[in-house]
């Protein structure tokens, strides 16, 4: 977590978290997060169609609401997912605790769940910690780092990022506007979010914005940044980004706002490379640009074609420049292609050129190149304008272990 003097913290929020008996470690598993009056708020969700209930009953509630949420209630250690009934009356008690305690309705309480699928969720442990945690809410960065710790399950490290602009208003006066993300997801990352262990992300800003008008900001951030990462290409049950917007700063945003829409976009995608640079096991986190396709959704396929295969993920691993790989999943990715035509790079090194090997490839420079921790794959078709960036990991011995035995 960055210190007061470098990050932004939104003004109009309070956090607190505590420890209701859902981890086996006995580390904090609940956090809250209550805004100090009913924020303006946008969310996407999974495109699975085995959906944890959490995700229905924030569509339900974001519907009753009319876009606005008062508190957010995020458990770590239990999924709440494939549980039927019972999965979603602990959701629905939950917010009904929180919507007491907080003098709200309880459809502007939004519940997130993220752990084991297929487990009841104790709904009791929550309701009953609930009252100490709303006696220690705070609006500092210290309470915001316990939220944050508070949501990891598989992640090793806390993942955070915020920005302040300063924003022209319609008297002519400026206001500074702060906006802040975190969130949590090292593995099951290959989010498919539609306006539409599990990617949770909370967006907050001190703006004042029309929940309609929010969503119109959220999903083009998301397509740049949550959409364009992948750690092991399996989406999940739980996925959420929830955007909130406070009002607190007073300064008043409609639709069409260049600079705050690209201040919300550089959150996002620093929030997700985050997320791909703590992928479970990994040890490579792997920048993919695709040129010269004949679209943009044709250069995402190409991209994502890449991103999911175990021969691509495990060479990678090995610092092995196995371009031919890569050239495999370029022609199955199902895009227009001429096999005679494109170019890959490892960064500035020439690895292939007009669909064969490069005449001045240099095996030994590019095994280098890729023993790298971060490096760049560029991938020219030569069909067109369409284009993309996204960032993906190898696949190493790391992940399995972590995944063979997460229930035992």
């Amino acid at each position: 977590m960055s210190d007061s003097s470098s990050f932004f913290l939104p003004r109009g929020f309070r956090f607190a978290a505590g420890k209701a008996g859902l981890k086996a470690s006995g580390n904090n598993d609940f956090a809250l997060i209550v805004a100090d009056r009913p924020a303006s708020a946008a969310a996407e969700f999974t495109s699975n169609r085995v959906v944890a209930a959490p995700v229905i009953v924030d569509r339900e509630h974001l519907t009753a609401s009319a876009g606005r949420v008062r508190v957010v209630a995020i458990n770590a250690g239990n999924a709440n997912c494939a549980a039927g009934q019972a999965g979603l009356d602990a959701a629905r008690a939950t917010c009904a605790a929180a919507a007491a305690l907080f003098d709200c309705p309880a459809e502007q309480v939004f519940p997130s769940s993220t752990g084991v699928i297929g487990q009841p969720l104790p709904a009791e442990k929550l309701i009953a910690v609930m009252p100490a945690l709303a006696s220690e809410l705070g609006a500092e960065i210290d309470d915001l780092h316990k939220v944050t710790c508070a949501i990891m399950t598989t992640d090793t490290v806390e993942k955070t990022a915020s920005v302040q602009i300063e924003l022209p208003q319609p008297d002519g006066s400026a206001r500074t506007v702060r906006i802040a993300a975190f969130g949590k997801g090292a593995g099951m990352i290959h989010p498919q979010l539609v306006p539409h262990a599990t990617m949770l992300v909370y967006l907050l800003t001190d703006a004042e914005i029309e929940p309609d008008v929010l969503r119109g900001y959220l999903h083009p951030a998301i397509e740049r940044s949550f959409n364009r990462i992948s750690v092991d290409g399996d989406t999940s049950t739980n996925d959420t980004v929830l955007l909130l917007a406070s009002g607190a700063s007073g300064a008043k945003i409609e639709a069409g706002n260049a600079a705050f829409a690209e201040a919300l976009r550089t959150v996002a995608t620093s929030l997700a490379r985050q997320i791909v640079a703590d992928g479970e096991g990994i040890s490579h986190v792997v920048e993919l640009r695709i040129t010269g396709a004949t679209s943009d959704a044709d250069a995402l396929r190409v991209a994502k074609a890449i991103a999911h295969s175990p021969l691509v993920k495990t060479a990678w691993a090995g610092c092995d420049p196995n371009w031919g790989r890569l050239a495999c999943a370029i022609g199955y990715s199902g895009v227009a292609i001429d096999p005679d035509l494109f170019d890959i790079s490892f960064g500035a090194l020439p690895i292939c050129r007009n669909g064969g090997r490069a005449a001045d490839y240099d095996e030994q420079a590019a095994h280098d190149y890729i023993a790298q921790r971060e490096f760049t794959v560029s991938i020219d078709l030569h069909q067109g304008s369409g284009s993309c960036t996204f960032w993906t990991t190898d696949l190493t011995h790391g992940y399995i272990t972590i995944n063979a035995d997460y229930t035992t």
